[in-house]
C-alpha cells in the first residue's frame, strides 16, 4: 500500500528525516514510534501531503506522490487536537468533508450514519461539539475521516490528550475499528506501549533513522541495538567479553551471569572483545526459602518500587556496575521484600539478548 523510497527532508542542514525506506502493507496497522524529535511526525505528514520530500519518492497503492496535494491523495488524517468545530453538532462535524463530493442528501446522511456507526456514536448525531467528552471528540474526528473512505488513515498522537484509564479503552476501540473496516491505519506515537498493544508491526525512529522495522514481539524481544532496547521497555545492560564467535551466535563471559552463548543480531559489529548483554525486568524471578535454580545470581536489595500488581526491585549485584532492575508480581510477597535484604535471581539464559551498539 505504501512504499517509502530513500526519503529525505532536510531544513537547511539539519535532515528530519534523513534517507528513509520502509513498506506499509494493505490493511495493516503500522506504528512510527520514537522520541520527540525523531522525524516520525514529518513521514506522516509527507505520506499525507502536508509537506513534501527534499529527496525520494512515496508511493501509495503504486502511484508515485510526487506533487499530488494533500486533498487529492487516498488518505485521510486525525490530527492529535481532533480539530472538531465547536459550532457544529456531531453529525455536521462528520458530514463536513463530504460537501466537497456535492453527493446528494439522502446518500450523505447514509455515510455520516455509516461511519458513526462505526465508532459506536450513531445515536449522537445531534449532540453538540461542546457536549462531547474527549473519548467521544476523539471517535468524531475518526468518524469525519473514515466518511471520506479513505485506503490509508494516518493518526498523528490520537489519544495523547486521554487520561490513562480512557487511553487504555481507546487503544481497544482503535484497534478493533481498523480491523473491522480494514483499511491501512498508520500510528505516530511516542508511547512504546500503545505501539506494541495496537500494531501490525513498528518503525523505531532516532533522529530521522529508521532503526528497525519489526513486530512488536521481534522489537521487544529481539532489539537490534542498544538504542531500541533502552527506549522500547525496560532493559538490564550486562557488559561481557566476547570468547566466541560464528556465522549466529557469539559466546561470551560476563562477571555476574557466568558464560552465555546467545543469538547474535544482524547488525552486530564487534569492536574489540567487549559486547553488551540486555535481559528485561521480568525475565529475572526471585527465588524465596530453599528453592534453587541452575541458573540464579545473589545480589541485595537497595530500592524497591510499588506499583499495585508488581514491585520493581533494584538489586545491587557483586561484578555489574548498575543494579539490576527486577520485576515481580506481589502474589508471592515481592512487595514485603525490605530494602538491605539479601536476595537470589534466576534467569532462563536465552532471555540474554546481545546488542549491537
Amino acid at each position: 500500500m505504501i512504499k517509502i523510497d530513500h526519503v529525505t527532508r532536510a531544513y537547511g542542514a539539519f535532515k528530519a528525516l534523513d534517507d528513509a525506506s520502509l513498506t506499509i502493507q494493505k490493511g495493516e496497522f503500522f506504528s512510527l514510534l520514537g522520541p520527540s524529535g525523531c522525524g516520525k511526525t514529518t513521514l506522516l505528514r509527507m505520506i499525507g501531503g502536508f509537506d513534501n520530500p527534499t529527496s525520494g519518492t512515496i508511493y501509495l497503492d503504486g502511484q508515485a506522490m510526487n506533487g499530488i496535494p494533500a486533498n487529492r491523495r487516498p488518505t485521510n488524517m486525525v490530527f492529535q487536537s481532533y480539530a472538531i468545530f465547536p459550532h457544529l453538532n456531531v453529525a455536521q462535524n462528520v458530514a463536513y468533508g463530504l460537501k466537497r463530493l456535492r453527493l446528494d442528501a439522502v446518500e450523505e446522511k447514509r455515510r455520516v450514519e455509516e461511519a458513526l456507526g462505526q465508532v459506536s456514536m450513531a445515536h449522537l448525531g445531534k449532540r453538540g461539539a461542546t457536549e462531547l467528552s474527549g473519548g467521544q471528540r476523539q471517535r468524531v474526528a475518526l468518524a469525519r475521516a473514515l466518511v471520506m473512505r479513505p485506503k490509508v488513515l494516518l493518526l498523528d498522537e490520537p489519544l495523547s490528550a486521554l487520561d490513562k484509564k480512557l487511553r487504555e479503552q481507546m487503544q481497544v476501540e482503535l484497534r478493533k475499528l481498523q480491523q473491522a473496516v480494514g483499511i491501512t491505519f498508520i500510528l505516530v506515537t511516542h508511547d512504546q506501549y500503545e505501539a506494541l498493544a495496537m500494531s501490525d508491526r513498528i518503525a523505531v525512529m532516532f533522529s530521522g533513522n529508521i532503526a528497525q522495522v519489526a513486530t512488536p514481539k521481534d522489537i521487544y524481544q529481539r532489539p537490534v541495538n542498544r538504542q531500541v532496547a533502552d527506549f522500547v521497555g525496560g532493559m538490564n545492560f550486562v557488559a561481557a567479553e566476547i570468547v566466541g564467535e560464528d556465522s549466529g551466535t557469539i559466546t561470551v563471559e560476563t562477571t555476574s551471569f557466568g558464560r552465555v552463548k546467545t543469538e547474535k543480531p544482524v547488525q552486530f559489529v564487534t569492536k574489540g572483545k567487549a559486547a553488551t548483554l540486555g535481559i528485561r525486568p521480568e525475565r529475572l524471578r526471585v527465588l524465596w526459602d530453599d528453592a534453587t535454580d541452575k541458573y540464579e545470581i545473589a545480589g541485595k536489595v537497595v530500592d524497591r518500587h510499588y506499583f499495585g500488581e508488581i514491585t520493581h526491585l533494584i538489586v545491587e549485584v557483586p561484578g555489574m556496575e548498575q543494579p539490576l532492575s527486577v520485576s515481580e508480581t506481589n502474589n508471592f510477597g515481592a512487595d514485603d521484600i525490605p530494602v538491605g535484604a539479601p536476595i537470589r535471581l534466576a534467569y532462563d539464559p536465552d532471555a540474554l539478548v546481545a546488542l549491537a551498539d
